[in-house]
């Protein structure tokens, strides 16, 4: 279940808290997948080409829609990595306004190493789902 902060800021600051807890990524990697096994399903009628994400290697979903001015996603993979990499950052960016997205740096990324063990060709799928969260925020703003 996501645990929803009252800012971006302290979403990513709760998970390089959380990620800091870990030795090594063999356990970093096991938490992300875990992460990904908590996450809702997607609604099945989303799960089509309309919004199947562009460059990523694995299979992956995702839609927006406006809630109370608020975005709410729903993402959805094929692989564990991905569903748990969806996952973090669904509680980075579940429910938020859209400038709220728009003005954020990623920091957390970098602080937790995350972008530097992915695969190039996981790394490239993880920007493309960034990509198309600020896509959905940009055209809601």
């Amino acid at each position: 279940m996501l645990r929803l902060m009252s800012t971006i800021a302290e979403a990513q600051q709760e998970l390089i808290d959380e990620f800091a807890f870990f030795e090594d990524w063999q356990e970093k990697y096991a938490h992300i997948i875990e992460l990904g096994r908590e996450l809702s399903p997607m609604t099945p009628a989303y799960k089509d080409d309309a919004h199947k994400v562009k460059g990523c290697q694995s299979q992956v979903w995702l839609y927006a829609d406006m809630q109370e001015g608020k975005m709410h996603l729903e993402a959805e993979s094929d692989a564990l990595i991905v569903q748990g990499l969806i996952a973090v950052l669904l509680r980075v960016y579940q429910d938020r306004k859209p400038d709220e997205i728009l003005g954020s740096d990623l920091v957390f990324l970098e602080k937790i190493g995350l972008m530097s063990k992915l695969t190039m060709t996981r790394s490239n799928g993880f920007k493309s789902m960034i990509q198309t969260i600020w896509a959905y925020a940009t055209a809601a703003a």
